[in-house]
C-alpha cells in the first residue's frame, strides 16, 4: 500500500482539485451575500452577483458621461503601462548591475553594500520624497516600482552569477576569452532564466507599490479607482477590480513562465530533475 505522500493524482483529479477551492469560495460568498441581502436589501458589504455584473457593465461597457471613456479599460491601460515600464527598467538594471557586480570583484566591493542598504529601505517610506522630487506624474509612480523591485532583482542575479561553477569561467579564460566575451557568451545565457524568475517573484511587490502610488496621487488607474469608490462602499466595483488585478498579475506571471520555458528549456529540465 502506497503512503499518502507518494500518491500522485491523475490529470483529471488535478484539475478537479485545482478548481474545487474556487467553487467553494463562490458558494460561500453566494450564501453569505444572500443572507445579508435578505436582512437588508441595501447592504453594500457583500453585493449579489447581479449587482457585480451590473457594475462591470457600467464600468467596462458604458461610456462615462463626463469623460466619454470606458473607465475600466482606461484604468487598466494606465496601470499596465506603469507596471510594465517599472518592471522593464528594474529587469534591465538587474541584468546589467547584477551581472557586473557578480562577475567583477571591484564592482562588487564598491556596489554591493549600497544595493544591500537600498534594498532594506521600505519603498513606501520614500513615496513622499518621490512625489516631492518628481511631482505627481507618471515618473514618481514608476520610480516607486523601480525602487521596490530593482534592488531585489539585482541581488538575485548577482547571487546567481557568483554561484556559477568557477571551472566554466576559468576554461573560457584559458581559451582566450576576454572579460566582455565571458560575460556575453558564458554568463549571460546562464542568468537569463534566473532574471525572468526574479521578475516573476517581483510582480506581486510591483503591483503592491503601484496600487499604493495610484491610491495617493493619480487621476486614472486600477488602484486609483478602488480608493476612489471606497468612500461610497461600492463593493460591487471594488471586487471586480481586485479580481481583475489578480487576473492581470497571473497572466503576466504565466506569460513570463512560458517565455522562459520556450527560450531556455534546458534550465527547466535541470529544475525538474532536482
Amino acid at each position: 500500500m502506497k503512503k499518502l505522500m507518494n500518491l500522485e493524482p491523475s490529470r483529471s483529479l488535478k484539475g478537479f482539485l485545482a478548481i474545487m477551492p474556487f467553487i467553494l469560495i463562490l458558494m460561500l460568498y453566494w450564501t453569505a451575500s444572500n443572507d445579508r441581502l435578505a436582512e437588508n436589501p441595501y447592504d453594500k458589504l457583500l453585493p449579489s452577483f447581479t449587482q457585480i455584473s451590473d457594475a462591470v457593465e457600467r464600468m467596462a461597457f458604458t461610456e462615462d458621461k463626463r469623460s466619454g471613456k470606458y473607465l475600466f479599460w482606461d484604468d487598466t491601460s494606465a496601470s499596465l503601462y506603469r507596471i510594465c515600464i517599472g518592471i522593464g527598467i528594474s529587469a534591465a538594471l538587474g541584468l546589467i548591475l547584477g551581472m557586473l557586480s557578480g562577475l567583477l570583484p571591484l564592482v562588487r566591493s564598491g556596489f554591493s553594500p549600497l544595493i544591500t542598504i537600498v534594498s532594506l529601505i521600505p519603498p513606501m517610506a520614500v513615496l513622499p520624497i518621490l512625489f516631492i522630487s518628481f511631482g505627481l506624474g507618471e515618473l514618481a509612480k514608476v520610480m516607486l516600482i523601480i525602487i521596490g523591485t530593482a534592488p531585489v532583482i539585482i541581488r538575485d542575479v548577482q547571487s546567481h552569477v557568483r554561484q556559477l561553477p568557477s571551472e566554466i569561467l576559468i576554461k573560457a579564460q584559458t581559451l582566450g576569452a576576454s572579460t566582455w566575451l565571458v560575460a556575453i557568451r558564458v554568463v549571460l545565457p546562464q542568468i537569463m532564466p534566473r532574471l525572468i524568475s526574479a521578475m516573476r517573484l517581483s510582480l506581486g511587490t510591483a503591483w503592491l507599490f503601484l496600487i499604493a502610488a495610484e491610491a495617493i496621487a493619480a487621476q486614472e488607474g486600477l488602484g486609483y479607482r478602488i480608493f476612489l469608490v471606497r468612500r461610497y462602499m461600492s463593493m460591487d466595483v471594488i471586487l471586480p477590480y481586485v479580481i481583475w488585478i489578480t487576473t492581470l498579475a497571473f497572466a503576466m506571471d504565466f506569460s513570463l513562465r512560458k517565455l522562459s520555458e520556450l527560450c531556455f528549456p534546458w534550465y527547466h529540465h535541470q529544475e525538474a530533475g532536482k
